[in-house]
This record gives C-alpha cells, structure tokens and sequence, in this order.
C-alpha cells in the first residue's frame, strides 16, 4: 500500500498456474480487484494481496503451489495486513484443508466462485477471517464481470465451463463440474468488445468447445464460430481444446469457409491403442479418430493439427506403447504435447492394477518426443520458401533484434526486426524451418 500524490495505492499480486481457463479467470479476477482500488504488481514483497489461482490436473503443479504458500508465510509475518487467497482448481479440490495445512491463508475460493472475489476480500478487509467456498453449483460465472486483461494482443474468450467427459485419469469434472454453456449473444458481445480495446485475435475456450450448446441448444459450435467470424475487425479467431468425439462435420466446415477462423486444431488424442483408449474412458476409437482425421485434411489441406499425448498410462505394455508410435508416425502431426502418466487422487485411474514404473514412463516419453520431433521438423521443412502471414508478438527471449509472429496455423516464427510493432501483419518468407520454429525474413 502506498500514498502517491495524496492517493492511496493497494496491489495485488496474481501468480496463474495451469490451463489458459485459469489464465482467463485470472483476468476476471483481477478486473474485479481494480474496482475496489487494486492495481496489479509484479512484485511480491509490494502486494497488499496475494492470489494464487492453482492447477491440480499433475502433482507437479500442486507441488509448486504448497512451495509458494510456504514462502508467502514469510510475507505474512512481516505484513500481518496482507490478504492471501487461493483459487482456481486446487482450491476447489482440496477446500478448507488448505487452510488447515496452512492457517495464514485468508480464503480459498472454488472454481465456480470466481466471481465472489470482491465480496470476500472486502469481508476479510472487514473481519480479518477465514473465508472458504468451495460448493460447485450448476451456475456459470456472470456475463458483468469486469476484465483486465493480462495480454495486449489475443484476448481470452471462455465459452463454456466445465466437463462431462470423466476420463479415467482426469481430475477436471470433479473441479469444474458439468458442462455449462455461455449465452451465444454474451459470447460475441464480449469478442466485440474485445476487438473495441484493441484486440484482432481471440481464442474460444472450453474444457471441450464441441459441445458448446449442447445444454442450452440456442446455438451449436459450429454456429458460434460462424457468428464470431463475422465480427467486424476480427483478424484471427482460435479455439481449443476439442474432443474428437464432438468434432463434427458442421464445425469442419465452419472452419474450411470461414474468413477469419485460423486452420489450427488441437485434437487431443491421448494415445495410439483401442485397448488404452478404452481404458481412459475416451469413448472413440484409433479406426474413428483416423476417420476424423482423414475429413478434416480433405477439408483444410493446409490445416496445422497438433495433439495431446500421455504415456505410463496404467495396464500400457510394450505393444501399446509401439501402438502409440506407429499411429504417431501414420497421423503426423505437427506438433504434439507429451505427458508422463501422474495419478490423481480422486479419479479411477489412480487405483488402477498395473502402474507403470518411473523409469519406464520416461524412456518412453524420450523415445516418443524423438519419434515427432522428427516428424516436427519434417513438416517444417516442406514450408521452405513459402511465404506466410504473421502477426508479430514482439521480441524474442533470447535476441532483442530478433523478432517473433505466429503464423495462422500457430506456428512460431523468428524474422530480423526492422520497425515492425506488435500487431502488426506481415508476410514472412521462411528460410531456415527448425523442428520448433521457423525462421524468415520480411516480404515488401
């Protein structure tokens, strides 16, 4: 807290782990944080509040959060007028236990409470109390909740919320509940507004976008991409994740005639065998997912697709496993997240017979990273002098006179910079295609 020109300032310090869900809702968080005097900080030590929106979706990520909590205990002790909070999925798994484990947390909000914030840490402002909510309803959050957003470029748009699926593995529809649609009309008002503050680009969330509507029925996916398309002065339109078992022609099609809508579809498929995938409760088949494939290729030739994958799933043998790399190297995808099987408390997976060893899952995490990072660069490689339409990002990490854009097919590209600004639209020629980056120079 600080006196600036006879004004007091508070902070808040939001620390975001996980899903861009939880990036989204951060944004919502802190948007309402600024309506009773909040300003976003950078630094811990300056804070006047402390949020922690939290992932429990791998043990890793709860790991770094009870890491953090015991380092804020210290911040605490020195300022006992600090308001610290955590949220987001592992808060609403593990509810007032958190408290329990630490009692210098004030409050611990679930995902369905996103939009309690303000109430609460004004109640604690007010009693200096614990505060724990966690009760997972049926209700989304409410369409007047303010944004600040955290981007200045692609804007979050979160479609619906929650999951219906149950994967064996998956800890999401204990944490977010069923699935619940957002109003079509709300949805392209935000992207509007959006679009108003600056923004040409925007990604659709959801646990799974393919079944946007399936609860209300006012309008299917398919539908709301052809409505967000329209939206004047809408550059690029993203979405993610789906479930291949929505993915329907309709939204094939949206994408294949849409003006605005980017040839880019994550299409988690988790594994390469019908025996595993039957065992993750992922409800298709390889032969279905291949279908799927095939269709969407015909449609959109130039489609970039990239995946989810899990190895050291319980029960996988060495077949299953050469399984996954033989499907792996028949789909060819143009990038794919890889996974170490982790068990989550709470979920069927986690009792299953046969869990596979450590070091078994990491030689086969290797052995599958080197099987696409071949076909990664393989398909790169067909991009060499091409010339592609990038919206430039800004600065790479490494090099401030190297530049980077991101291709419509979500494919990251390093050019030298020469006045382009963030935002902007340029045409690359790509001369130097890596496995994870393509590198280009300007086209006049």
């Amino acid at each position: 807290m600080k006196m600036i020109d006879g004004k007091l300032h508070r902070y808040a310090y939001l620390l975001v782990y996980g899903c861009q869900m939880n990036q989204s809702d951060a944004e919502r968080m802190m948007g309402q944080l600024r309506t009773i005097g909040y300003e976003r900080t950078e630094s811990m030590e300056e804070a006047d509040l402390i949020l922690i929106n939290t992932c429990c979706v791998r043990e890793t990520a709860e790991d770094r959060v009870y890491g953090k909590i015991g380092e804020i205990k210290r911040l605490k002790r020195e300022n006992p007028e600090l308001i610290f909070g955590i949220t987001g999925c592992m808060a609403q798994k593990e509810g007032d236990a958190l408290i329990k484990r630490a009692p210098h947390i004030d409050f611990v909000l679930g995902t369905n409470k996103v939009h309690e914030l303000t109430h609460v840490v004004q109640e604690i402002q007010a009693e200096h109390g614990h505060v724990v909510d966690v009760q997972l309803g049926e209700t989304e959050l409410p369409d007047d909740v303010p944004v600040a957003r955290a981007g200045s470029l692609s804007a979050w748009v979160p479609i619906m919320y929650g999951c219906n699926n149950f994967c064996t593995y998956c800890i999401v529809p204990y944490v977010r509940g069923r699935e619940r649609s957002r109003l079509p009309e709300d949805i392209v008002h935000e992207v509007e507004e959006a679009v108003k503050n600056g923004y040409e680009e925007v990604t659709l969330l959801g646990q799974n976008v393919n079944s946007y509507g399936k609860d209300h029925k006012l309008a299917d996916f398919a539908d709301l991409l052809k409505m967000v398309d329209k939206v004047p002065g809408i550059r690029r339109v993203r979405f993610m994740t789906s479930h291949p078992k929505d993915l329907s022609d309709k939204v094939i099609a949206a994408i294949r005639d849409g003006e605005h809508l980017c040839e880019h579809i994550h299409l988690p498929v988790q594994y390469g065998s019908n025996r595993i995938l039957k065992a993750m409760n992922r409800v298709y088949t390889v032969e279905s997912y291949r279908d799927l494939v095939r269709r969407i290729r015909a449609a959109i030739p130039d489609v970039s697709l990239t995946t989810d994958l899990i190895v050291g799933f319980p029960g996988e043998t060495d077949e299953d496993f050469q399984q996954m790399l033989d499907f792996l190297r028949e789909i060819r995808y143009d990038s794919a997240y890889t996974f170490i099987y982790s068990k989550r408390s709470g979920t069927p997976a986690a009792t299953m017979e046969n869990q596979v060893d450590e070091s078994v899952k990491k030689e086969r995490l290797n052995a599958l990273m080197a099987v696409q990072n071949e076909i990664s660069l393989a398909i790169n490689e067909k991009l060499l002098g091409k010339t592609l339409e990038i919206m430039v990002e800004g600065p790479s990490k490494n090099e401030p006179s190297v530049w980077m854009g991101r291709t419509r097919t979500n494919k990251i590209v390093l050019f030298a910079h020469a006045g382009e600004k963030p935002g902007d639209f340029i045409d690359v020629r790509i001369t130097h295609p890596q496995t994870w980056v393509l590198k280009g120079e300007r086209v006049s």
